[in-house]
């Protein structure tokens, strides 16, 4: 297994997501960050945990060429790109 070069960044980004109301799923489907619009192909990993009363949501994405984590805070609507990998090992 490589080692990617991971870069930490926490940004709030823009990302659009798809919702599927039958099984209650959400899943980011594009971002936006530094200007430049990322569609995202492939959904790794959600997982949620607590800070203090609510629940964060965090979703490790891909789009083929990079990997992007994200954490989305449902009560402001907030999204923040935590990290980015480009792929190339460190």
């Amino acid at each position: 297994m490589k080692d990617t070069m991971l870069e930490p960044i926490n940004e709030r980004v823009s990302v659009v997501t798809d919702y599927d109301h039958k099984s209650g799923r959400k899943v980011p489907i594009r971002l936006r960050w530094r200007g430049r619009d990322h569609r995202i192909s492939k959904l790794g990993y959600h997982w949620r945990a607590r800070q203090g009363r609510i629940w964060v949501h965090t979703f490790a994405v891909s789009t083929g060429a990079m990997d992007f984590r994200l954490r989305h805070h449902p009560e402001d609507l907030t999204w923040v790109l935590e990290e980015v990998s480009d792929g190339h090992a460190a």
